[in-house]
């Protein structure tokens, strides 16, 4: 429905020197840089949280790539987009659908 979509949303994640959350507090307080990170997904929980996506309110296009294996610091973690009619709708649905892509459908383990 190409007609209907006002705003496309990207984002893309990508990995980080900087260690994340509070389980890697004392890594940041040593200053230890993160290397890179070990990264998988389930294939079966990522296409819920797609086909679910569309279910939001005014958005008409979803896709979403998802990197595996050992990946270094400036490598894509994600690519997710969003399509909608406006653009309050799809940036919710951007962060609603990354959010639930990082908290239910991947593993992700940062290397020091």
């Amino acid at each position: 429905m190409p007609q209907k979509i006002g705003m496309y949303l990207f984002h893309d994640g990508v990995v980080r020197e900087d260690a994340k959350g509070k389980k890697y507090a004392l890594a940041r307080r040593i200053r230890k840089p993160v290397t890179g990170m070990q990264f998988s997904f389930d294939a079966a929980k990522l296409e819920a949280v797609i086909q679910e996506a569309y279910t939001l309110p005014g958005i008409y296009y979803v896709r979403a790539w998802l990197n595996e294996g050992v990946l270094e610091v400036g490598d894509d973690i994600m690519r997710v987009l969003i399509g909608g009619d406006i653009r309050p709708h799809v940036i919710d649905a951007l962060q609603h659908t990354v959010g639930r892509i990082k908290n239910e459908c991947v593993i992700e383990t940062e290397l020091y």
